[in-house]
């Protein structure tokens, strides 16, 4: 049976502060089982989205730890930026990915709203698909005015009051859940300062005010460039590139055109694939032409079992050989991790129902999710760390002719270096999780594979060093070397951490297996 998944992605009121964020991200991570799988942050915004998924009773309990750290570190009375708001936390929907239905999701929302509001005493209002009421189902009707209008509003005005918890705010203001379908949250930049151009094609695109129908659009100026934001809540019914020709259009008749676009957190694969079919006009195309659907199916044929890591693996080591600057450290550090973490499920197994280990069943079996989790993490850390140096390489591409454009390239070239630091940061917390782990296998695992988990340890090592490695050269890169002291510290952290359970591991081979270091 799937294992049920969850994806939740949480906005955050803060972007310009990255020590608040990173420890909201903690606070994520300091849950079993919860895994962000990507951060983006808009300092013109101030605000941040960060996509954690995994099962959903540890998914839950990451959200209101977020939620709770959040409401500690942002004052809404000071809080400056574009992004319409009411909340430190601001929005918080639940997706269902696989093995669980949407009226679980909405049964997440609600029980997590609940206990945001006793616990926490922050208000709390349900949309989407977990709505009490009809027209909570539209953020914008809950976000009207935003935080400073909801201040003066709620325990007035019987329509403000919220579904879970006090009827006022404090500096925390209130918080938005929900459940909800994938969506795409995508921005287009116009090659104009002009706002009042952004606010006429959004209003052309978005359906409340009579254009297309799942979407959602503000018009906005960030870093001196005009914006039409967007949230496409079925993009299936109404696609990406449907919505880019409309603005296409919509800007023509105004002079001006489309500079470029960006997508905010993650998107659903057919939601580009559908687009790259409309451009490239494909109208004989079939999905199973695509060749990694292809192999993936034909690796489920074939059976879990078999293994199918090492076909991508493969691919990994030779794009590691060849002479191109990604993938490079960061990337071999996290697939180290991910086969330390491999080695620790591997010893817990060969513990589990082994009756001189009876002791050690229950341990051992935790272990087994812990470091499978652990391994799924750590490879796609391997892609994501490359990818995070790709931005890096094309933030140097910006153009720089002109004063306006060599600042825009800097703040987007600061932006890329602190997400390249951000990601081998991940692998090194990750790292220390599997060291934890491998200390439990030499400790109290199957004698018989004592070596496997202090290879293990060497392993996960040797990922935390090849990770720092890359924390510390890309915090170099920085113009604003404050930016960087947070996430060194941060380091210093699990460094320190690293130290403590290699000397509890070496004692352990040696008492147990004999295993010096002579």
């Amino acid at each position: 049976m799937t294992q049920p998944i969850v994806e939740c992605i949480a906005n955050y009121s803060e972007a310009r502060r990255p020590e608040v964020v990173e420890a909201i991200m903690e606070a994520i991570r300091s849950v079993a089982g919860a895994h962000i799988l990507d951060r983006h942050s808009d300092s013109d915004h101030n605000r941040t989205v960060l996509t954690f998924a995994g099962a959903p009773p540890a998914v839950e309990e990451a959200a209101f730890r977020s939620i709770a750290k959040a409401a500690e570190l942002i004052n809404l009375d000071e809080h400056r930026g574009e992004h319409p708001r009411i909340g430190a936390t601001d929005v918080v929907p639940f997706v269902p990915i696989s093995g669980i239905s949407m009226s679980e999701c909405v049964e997440i929302a609600r029980r997590l709203g609940l206990r945001v509001g006793k616990e926490l005493g922050i208000a709390v209002y349900l949309y989407e698909e977990a709505a009490t009421r009809p027209e909570r189902q539209n953020l914008e009707n809950i976000r009207r005015g935003q935080y400073e209008a909801l201040k003066q509003e709620i325990g007035v005005k019987p329509e403000r009051a919220p579904d879970f918890g006090p009827n006022w705010v404090g500096p925390a203001g209130a918080t938005v859940i929900g459940a909800r379908q994938p969506l795409v949250a995508f921005n287009v930049y116009l090659t104009t300062n002009e706002l009042d151009i952004a606010k006429k094609i959004a209003q052309a695109v978005r359906h409340s005010s009579g254009g297309m129908r799942y979407a959602k659009a503000l018009g906005l100026l960030v870093d001196g460039r005009a914006q039409v934001s967007m949230n496409l809540t079925n993009y299936r019914s109404t696609p990406i590139h449907r919505v880019v020709e409309l603005i296409r259009r919509e800007a023509g008749r105004y002079g001006v055109g489309i500079h470029h676009s960006e997508l905010v957190g993650l998107v659903p694969q057919e939601a580009l694939v559908d687009s790259a079919v409309w451009y490239m006009q494909l109208d004989q195309f079939e999905r199973g032409q695509i060749l990694e659907l292809r192999l993936n199916a034909a690796l489920q044929e074939i059976g879990t079992n078999s293994a199918p890591e090492p076909v991508s693996s493969g691919d990994f080591l030779d794009a590691l050989a060849a002479g191109t600057a990604a993938p490079g450290g960061g990337s071999a550090a996290a697939y180290s991790g991910a086969a330390a973490a491999a080695l620790v499920a591997m010893v817990a197994r060969l513990t589990i129902g082994k009756k001189k280990y009876a002791a050690a069943e229950e341990s051992m079996k935790k272990i087994v999710e812990q470091a499978e989790a652990l391994r799924s993490t750590l490879f796609a850390g391997v892609a994501k760390d490359a990818a995070a140096y790709e931005a890096v390489m094309q933030a140097l591409k910006l153009p720089k002719s002109t004063p306006e454009q060599e600042s825009a390239r800097k703040a987007h070239l600061e932006q890329a270096t602190l997400g390249a630091m951000h990601t081998p940061l991940e692998t090194a917390n990750q790292a220390v999780q599997v060291l934890e782990l491998a200390q439990a296998v030499v400790e109290q695992g199957n004698l018989n594979a004592i070596s496997d988990g202090g290879s293990a340890a060497a392993l996960a090592r040797a990922a935390l060093d090849g990770a720092a490695l890359n924390v510390r050269i890309n915090a170099n890169s920085l113009a604003d070397r404050t930016l960087a002291q947070p996430l060194l510290t941060e380091l210093a952290k699990l460094q320190k951490r690293a130290g403590e359970l290699e000397m509890h591991i070496q004692a352990a081979l040696v008492e147990r297996g004999g295993l010096g270091q002579g």
